[in-house]
């Protein structure tokens, strides 16, 4: 699904910026968005330090940058980069196709979120139409999101943090002891994590603290 909100096509010699931590990956973007009419340098970044020094250096038009990196996720990186630069246009390029993992790219100012398993043409599209100003969703993305039940409340980066440390096995008295918080915090943090995220108990909340928690918030 594509939003035009500018007429105009991308500029010639638009800087881009690839964000992922797989060499091949990379290597196989740069291949294929070389030849592409309109695209100029194209630079790249294995990790969030990198794609920061990028941004700060190369000044790039647009990020294409993956959902699913080490340490520092795409989601968190794309937060980070447009509070340093809000004209930043970021297209998230992801092997998920889940409609929380896309509401959250878009809750952390994405304008795009496009699938890595879909064909030449359709990445090629998503590029164009953010770098002219509008927004792209993969049409297979597209249908399931518009499916969705009501989107789940963004959390907190507290709560966040707290869902990570339960992910990890801690219990709320190593949390609060890690967090300097009261335990009676951590509960309270917690009973907002388990209502946000419509979860029925602890046992709910823990496997699901366990199978998202690197990517929440």
């Amino acid at each position: 699904m594509t939003l035009p909100e500018d007429p105009k096509t991308p500029a010639a010699g638009l800087r881009l910026l690839l964000v992922d931590d797989h060499p091949l990956v990379r290597d196989g973007l740069r291949a294929r968005l070389g030849a592409e009419p309109g695209i100029g340098a194209i630079d790249e970044a294995g990790n969030a330090v990198e794609a920061e020094a990028a941004v700060a250096a190369a000044r790039p038009d647009l990020v294409l940058m993956d959902v699913g990196m080490k340490d520092v996720n795409g989601l968190e990186l794309t937060a980070r980069l447009l509070q340093r630069e809000p004209a930043l246009r970021v297209l998230m390029l992801s092997m998920y196709d889940n409609p929380e993992y896309v509401q959250r790219a878009l809750q952390a100012g994405a304008r795009g979120y496009v699938l890595k398993d879909a064909p030449a043409g359709e990445i090629i599209a998503a590029l164009h139409a953010v770098a002219a100003g509008g927004t792209f969703l993969s049409p297979a993305i597209a249908g399931r999101l518009f499916r969705a039940p009501q989107p789940r409340a963004l959390l907190t980066p507290r709560e966040s943090e707290i869902l990570a440390a339960l992910g990890r096995g801690e219990s709320s008295k190593q949390i609060a002891r890690a967090l300097d918080l009261s335990v009676r915090t951590v509960e309270t943090h917690r009973q907002s994590i388990r209502r946000k995220l419509e979860l029925e108990g602890q046992a709910e909340l823990i496997k699901y603290a366990v199978e998202h928690g690197r990517t929440a918030g």
